[in-house]
């Protein structure tokens, strides 16, 4: 209690606080904590017992006889004498000290064009604290500063203003991590954030900065206004990967994932990675071979390379990117968490992540946030990141920041989980490469994201066809007079005689002769070396028979064995009451007592695929459990407290069979976009995995639909990239509205071309099961997206015996499952997912006896000979009905109805049955859905075709 008897007790409480939150009671860490919220940020106390100690051993030399030795200041202002006065501009000391840390960005040296107006911070001024030029020449306890614990205000201030008022500005106050800030301020204020570099080391800056300039130059002559996205302006973006590939393969890492939009792409391809110059300019002649069916424009190419450092072979792999920018950055960050599997990588050490953005991107898309919040979470996390912004000021043509932004920096955004941002000025290239060692010893150490803002500018505009002049005259006028940042370097280097004239000009003629060559002067690229990680995709390149059949089938005796380990749970582990009753009919189911449901044949397919060899990874929302409550493959104990189980669950897929390959299952964030990006990414790295994203509501995926658009669908025609991920997608009007109810299956017919994924619809647990057996057991990688049920989980016509799952096969079309007078039947009704049952239940209600009904499983590719063979089964029918409980604009009714011409004999007639057009997905009414469902039902059986 705040009683006065108690201040003795507060104070100490108070004095460990400022010391380290953490030691003090939570209750009492919250009450302090809202104390210091209430103040400024640079009024924030610091720890008092230390200060006045060391005053009143000051105030005693100073009161003293002792002459002041000559090294020290003689104390002219007799005020100081006094101990309370002393002590309260100690104080304020500590606190301008502090100030510096949080706000000294505001007045570094950032912008090469010397544009931005110096931030008018009044708080980085001594008076804000009571301190004049008299204290100037006093000597003062530095606190926490690193340096001298001693000196004159004039030189902390100083100290202080080199460190974060030059060409680097930091941002890391915010972090609340204690350990993090100080190890920042430990190497930035240790050497003042100035770096020192031997002359050979500053003469391989300037030889990279030639190459960038060189290479930029060398285009504009050679392909006038083609388009390139141009990095002239931000030159320092290579010797700053130079940098930081040097650094990590001495760190010991052995693979670095990159991804990056358009801007100075081309020219990190060549000077970066090492991509031959006559490839290139190939690509700008149209003279390379047309290897993929669409191909993609050169500032879209991905590439893949090795370069040599002091620490051995570091593997480089730049992703393949769209023109929406930011979305690589989930697909790296997956590509990255693969690798890091099959190297054995847990901490992130031997495999990392470098994201290149643009400063109106990184600030402007969701993606970006989505991603940054994936970074700390267990499914996601890839060890931290390398960002890299290429900060042109300036995004297509606007760079007001009252329009292009609502934060003060485009970095703003990572401070939501705690990663430091290090501004600095492109055209001090020797910070940059500083930064950059910094950044990286930052994320090997805590394994956490990391920022560096390369404030530069962008010389031409948007791309080398427009003119930049048009919308920012004031800037291009500016940019129009600098004179680049090699020749700033250049001259600053032969100032210091590490250089001269002669030998500046000496490599900027020797990398255009490079280029004249079609050669690449990088003497780091390992053109020949093989990564003894890589994956064979050329099983995988070789098989293209889509129709080929593959036995999935699994013995009678290994599914009751499975069966029994997936119902097999610790005794003392309680489960819900609901939860018991699942297990105990899947025990049942097990033993051929009961036929199979949707979620123990799911599970028998994924044990079945561990048991072969092959690691599952499953992530989306509530997937754990399953939205529909039927997959349970993470079981909690009812009684957490007594902590005998991690986390208080049991996985049993992780249970299965000694030494089996990894199971991962994820209840991911509340993310589609991200997360589809991060699993496609997966995918692509690790095709001998079955990596599924399931959507809660198939409906959801919509704001994924970039990454389907821009990779899932077309990956492989524009860049050859082979995935082969599975998408859930819940699908199925059960009168649940508009979001709940289609997968909007008409997208994804409309996406399907060249055999480039698979559509499928299965109807039973068994076609389940054999279709994800499938899709990993035979030699092909195509994406694979699964409309699956909801209320047909526990339909109880929809179920399978166990025998099924051992002889059967996935199969594509699935014909009359009753035994109907063939010679009667006059039409043939065609049909796809729950629909079937409610069909099969009127024509029983109704004993409609010459109407056959068959499904069609896959949509797409389509079975053509199956569906074939099973029209010209019913030699008498002059009809055939599709039928969809979907609208008639979407659902499958447009993509497929030429599929179902092409079969038809001359004789017969196509009709319909299907919900009236709409421009929502279904009704919101459940009065009307069900309605519009008993419509359907009737249409399809009704004497007339429609």
């Amino acid at each position: 209690m705040l009683f006065g008897a108690n201040a003795a007790f507060i104070e100490m409480l108070y004095e460990q606080y400022l010391v380290n939150p953490a030691d003090v009671p939570a209750q009492w860490r919250e009450y302090f904590d809202s104390l210091q919220q209430a103040e400024t940020i640079s009024a924030r106390d610091v720890p008092h017992t230390p200060i006045i100690e060391s005053l009143k051993r000051a105030s005693v030399v100073q009161t003293s006889a002792t002459p002041t030795p000559a090294s020290q200041p003689v104390v002219t202002n007799v005020e100081l004498v006094d101990p309370e006065i002393r002590i309260r501009k100690q104080v304020a000391v500590l606190q301008l000290i502090n100030t510096y840390r949080f706000l000294g960005v505001r007045r570094a040296n950032l912008d090469p064009l010397n544009l931005q107006q110096t931030a008018d911070v009044p708080e980085l001024d001594p008076a804000f604290y009571g301190l004049s030029d008299v204290d100037m020449e006093q000597v003062f306890n530095a606190g926490s500063l690193v340096g001298p614990q001693q000196a004159t205000l004039k030189e902390i201030i100083q100290r202080l203003q080199m460190t974060y008022c030059g060409s680097v500005g930091a941002e890391y106050m915010y972090v609340a991590d204690i350990r993090q800030k100080r190890w920042i301020q430990n190497r930035l204020e240790s050497i003042m954030a100035q770096p020192v570099f031997p002359p050979e080391y500053k003469r391989h800056i300037l030889e990279r900065l030639s190459a960038a300039e060189g290479f930029e130059k060398y285009l504009h002559n050679r392909y006038v206004g083609q388009k390139r996205f141009s990095g002239e302006g931000n030159e320092s973006l290579i010797p700053l990967l130079d940098k930081l590939l040097q650094h990590a393969g001495t760190a010991g890492v052995k693979e670095i994932a990159i991804g990056m939009a358009h801007r100075g792409r081309l020219n990190v391809l060549v000077n970066t990675l090492g991509k031959m110059p006559s490839e290139l300019f190939q690509e700008f002649e149209g003279k390379k071979p047309q290897l993929l069916t669409s191909g993609d424009v050169k500032y879209h190419q991905g590439f893949s390379s090795a370069v040599m450092t002091p620490g051995g072979i570091v593997h480089l792999a730049l992703a393949f990117n769209p023109s929406h920018l930011e979305i690589v950055n989930p697909v790296v960050e997956g590509s990255v968490r693969a690798r890091q599997h099959r190297l054995g990588d847990k901490t992130g050490d031997l495999v990392i992540p470098v994201l290149i953005h643009g400063d109106a991107a990184f600030a402007g898309q969701g993606v970006v946030m989505e991603t940054l919040n994936l970074s700390q979470t267990r499914g996601y996390g890839t060890g931290g990141t390398i960002h890299v912004i290429i900060n042109n000021q300036i995004g297509f043509t606007t760079s007001d920041p009252r329009d292009s932004r609502s934060s003060l920096y485009c970095t703003d955004v990572a401070k939501m989980i705690d990663a430091p941002v290090f501004h600095v000025n492109g055209d001090d290239p020797e910070a940059v490469v500083l930064i950059t060692e910094i950044a990286l010893d930052f994320r090997m150490q805590f394994r956490k994201d990391v920022v560096i803002d390369l404030v530069c500018f962008r010389k031409q505009g948007h791309n080398e066809q427009d003119e930049p002049m048009v919308t920012q005259p004031s800037m291009y006028r500016v940019i129009r007079q600098h004179p680049g940042t090699r020749r700033l370097y250049a001259d600053r280097l032969i100032q210091q005689a590490v250089v001269e004239e002669a030998e500046v000009a000496m490599l900027e003629q020797s990398y255009r002769e490079a280029m004249d060559a079609g050669c690449n002067p990088n003497k780091t690229i390992c053109y020949d070396y093989k990564s003894p990680h890589g994956v064979n995709w050329a099983i995988f390149q070789e098989s293209d028979e889509w129709n080929k059949p593959v036995k999935t089938g699994v013995s009678i005796e290994d599914l009751r064995y499975l069966a029994q380990r997936l119902t097999d749970i610790p005794a003392t582990f309680q489960l819900q009451s609901r939860v018991q009753k699942i297990i105990d009919d899947r025990r049942s189911m097990g033993k051929s007592e009961l036929l199979l449901d949707w979620g123990m044949a799911e599970s028998l397919a994924y044990a079945s695929l561990l048991k072969d060899g092959y690691p599952i990874r499953i992530s989306g929302q509530d997937c754990g459990r399953g939205t529909f409550f039927h997959r349970h493959a993470v079981l909690h104990d009812q009684q957490r407290e007594q902590d005998q189980w991690e986390d208080g669950i049991y996985i049993p897929l992780r249970h299965i069979a000694p030494k089996q390959p990894d199971f991962v299952i994820i209840d991911s964030i509340l993310s589609e976009e991200a997360v589809l990006g991060f699993e496609y990414g997966y995918s692509t790295a690790q095709p001998n995995e079955l990596v599924i994203w399931e959507a809660q509501f198939g409906d959801f995926a919509n704001g994924a639909q970039v990454v389907i658009d821009q990779f899932i669908a077309s990956g492989e025609a524009k860049w050859g990239r082979l995935c082969g991920l599975v998408m859930l997608l819940p699908h199925g009007y059960e009168g649940q509205g508009p979001e709940h109810s289609s997968a909007r299956l008409e997208r994804f017919l409309q996406l399907c071309a060249e055999y480039n994924i698979q559509v499928c619809v299965p109807s039973t647990p068994a076609q389940i099961f054999h279709l994800l057996r499938r899709q990993m057991i035979r030699p092909m990688r195509k994406p694979l997206i699964v409309m699956t049920p909801k209320s047909m989980l526990r339909h109880k016509e929809a179920v399978s015996p166990l025998e099924e799952l051992a002889s059967g096969r996935f199969q594509m079309v699935i014909g009359e499952a009753e035994a109907l007078d063939v010679d009667k039947i006059r039409r043939v009704i065609v049909c796809s997912g729950k629909i079937y049952y409610e069909l099969i239940a009127y024509r029983h209600k109704h004993e409609i006896a010459d109407m056959a009904v068959i499904r069609l499983e896959q949509l797409y590719p389509f079975p053509h000979e199956e569906f074939h063979a099973q029209i010209n089964h019913y030699v008498r029918a002059r009809e055939v009905l599709w039928c969809q409980e979907e609208p008639g604009n979407q659902g499958a009714w447009h993509r497929i109805q030429h599929y179902l011409l092409r079969h038809m004999r001359p004789d017969q007639v196509l009709g319909y049955a299907l919900r009236p057009s709409a421009a929502s997905p279904s009704v919101g009414y459940l009065a009307l859905d069900r309605l519009r469902q008993k419509e359907v039902i009737e249409a399809a059986f009704r004497d007339k075709l429609e």
